[in-house]
């Protein structure tokens, strides 16, 4: 089976082989093209080739404002291809050229018999080429050199203390550029890219030019890196060391390394016995031909670079993950008991730092300061604040107990559930042990003068399915439980006497145990088109002035 191949030929520059991979190709100045000539004298679609059976190719013109030339003459119908026709768009040559498939050995890397090119890849297993550069041996046929082994030994283990002093990425990039640029004179351009979170995709981590004065002018969005090469090196654990990229059919396609001016490019694995976690990459704008019989070597010593680099890396990803975690810790300890924080971070959260939204069984509690607005009459902003702050932290202790989950403070209202983020069967139960442990911890307070006068809650707790995760936009986010059970609890805290809980029938039902509360009755709530059954609890035995009038 043949397989279309296009030599391009362009004044000034070499060429460049490209492969027509697919069965309708186009070529002009738009992006999505699949040959992209961003070059005057061609149009946004230029022209199309289309294969209409095996081995039989066809082009056509796509009302460019240039025309196609096929051997001199403008195309005015579909015309089909044959070996070594000229297509010539604007300034720029095509040569049609009919190559044998070899698929088994396009798919290894190691031959290219049978092609007209010279073969200036090498594709190596990282392991034995790490071994290879320390022993300076086995390598281009050469003999043992005991001497050169030793200092070849010492080099690393200079570099690797060097590595193991760095204390940021930053600084072990700085240690990896230095030795790079100092072995290996045909590299003009290197970059470190790291798999984050397990993502199996590759983030530049930081990059660098020989020229510091190139600097400025290297890309920080990684657009100048060869990413095909990179994926095959992390997917594979190989390393590959390309002398002239534009003559290998294997990249001649992909539109950094055509445009982009990539003539010779390198890069290996990093790897810790067990994972690759990243890629090292270098690259030059000229073919470096010398690695034709010295290329081996100088790969052999950037895979065992690569090693140790991997090590460092490895650590400073350990050393992120655990800044991350505490990060993480201290944010959820405001709003989560320790046990329910340390389930987050061993369960782990979405790349972006998010807990997404997912529907839950909870139970919601509200627990608002009687008097509020009469007692805020009587004090200052200052003195407001301090007691929120004082009975905020006292009560919110109740809550962590039997671990549950803050949502947030509405002014002088607590907000809080059980069941979520873990699914807890008992939500009901610790809900309630919760609201009768702020009754009791407040009236201890209030014998103990806690604040000037005494204090009174009212907590209303309900049960049901509620939405739970963060909420909000990117600038704030809230991890906060939405739906009707909770806005059916919020009407409830309205209706309950000072110093009392009351829950809903739902909640009521759930309990373990349901001696310490009394019915009080059906009630309607604005928005909810049904009645509530309602049950209520004290501190102490109920009286008949007690119960609520609600006819």
């Amino acid at each position: 089976m043949n397989q279309l191949t296009l030599i391009l030929q362009q004044e000034g520059t070499t060429e460049t082989l490209v492969p027509v991979d697919k069965d309708i190709f186009t070529i002009g100045r738009l992006p999505e093209c699949n040959l992209l000539l961003p070059f005057g004298g061609i149009s946004r679609n230029h022209a199309r080739i289309v294969k209409i059976a095996e081995s039989v190719w066809t082009i056509e013109d796509l009302g460019s404002k240039n025309g196609t030339q096929v051997n001199q003459y403008i195309i005015t119908n579909t015309q089909e291809l044959a070996n070594n026709d000229v297509i010539c768009l604007g300034n720029i040559k095509l040569v049609v050229k009919f190559v044998k498939s070899e698929e088994d050995e396009y798919q290894d890397g190691f031959s290219t018999q049978g092609h007209d090119y010279p073969q200036r890849t090498i594709f190596r297993n990282v392991e034995q080429l790490q071994k290879q550069w320390i022993d300076a041996s086995g390598i281009n046929g050469k003999s043992n050199d005991k001497d050169k082994t030793i200092a070849r030994l010492k080099d690393l283990v200079d570099i690797a203390k060097n590595l193991c002093a760095a204390t940021s990425i930053e600084e072990i990039f700085s240690q990896v550029q230095q030795v790079v640029f100092r072995y290996l004179d045909s590299i003009d351009r290197l970059a470190l890219l790291v798999q984050i979170h397990d993502s199996g995709n590759l983030e530049l981590i930081n990059s660098a030019t020989r020229d510091v004065s190139d600097q400025e002018t290297l890309a920080t969005d990684g657009s100048w890196i060869s990413r095909s090469i990179c994926q095959k090196v992390f997917a594979e654990k190989v390393a590959v060391q390309s002398a002239d990229t534009q003559s290998d059919e294997r990249f001649s396609s992909e539109q950094s390394i055509l445009f982009k001016g990539i003539r010779s490019a390198m890069a290996v694995p990093l790897w810790d016995e067990h994972n690759v976690i990243g890629v090292l990459y270098a690259d030059a704008s000229l073919s470096s031909y010398h690695w034709e019989s010295e290329g081996e070597e100088e790969l052999s010593f950037f895979s065992a670079l690569a090693n140790l680099v991997a090590s460092s890396v490895q650590r400073w990803l350990l050393l992120e993950k655990l800044k991350t975690e505490e990060v993480i810790r201290h944010r959820l300890e405001r709003y989560h008991s320790p046990a329910v924080v340390q389930q987050l971070i061993s369960v782990g959260s979405s790349p972006d730092g998010r807990l997404a939204p997912a529907e839950n069984e909870i139970s919601i509690l509200f627990a608002d300061l009687v008097g509020f607005t009469a007692i805020s009459e009587r004090l200052t902003p200052t003195e407001i604040a301090q007691l929120l702050n004082n009975l905020f932290e006292e009560m919110l202790q109740e809550v962590f107990l039997y671990s549950g989950t803050l949502d947030k403070y509405i002014g002088d209202c607590i907000m809080a559930f059980f069941g979520a983020p873990e699914p807890d069967p008992g939500h009901a139960d610790r809900a309630v042990a919760s609201a009768k442990g702020m009754l009791t911890r407040l009236q201890h307070l209030n014998a103990n003068n806690f604040w000037q006068e005494p204090l009174q809650l009212r907590i209303a707790i309900n049960s049901g399915k509620a939405v739970v995760g963060d909420v909000g936009s990117s600038q704030r986010v809230d991890y906060t439980a939405l739906g009707a059970t909770i806005n059916l609890a919020a009407r409830m805290e309205g209706i309950c006497s000072p110093g009392e809980c009351v829950i809903s029938e739902v909640t009521y039902n759930m309990l373990s145990q349901k001696s310490d509360f009394y019915d009080i009755g059906d009630y309607r709530f604005k928005g909810i088109d049904r009645s509530v059954k309602l049950y209520q609890t004290k501190m102490y035995e109920p009286s008949g002035l007690d119960v609520l009038d609600h006819g």
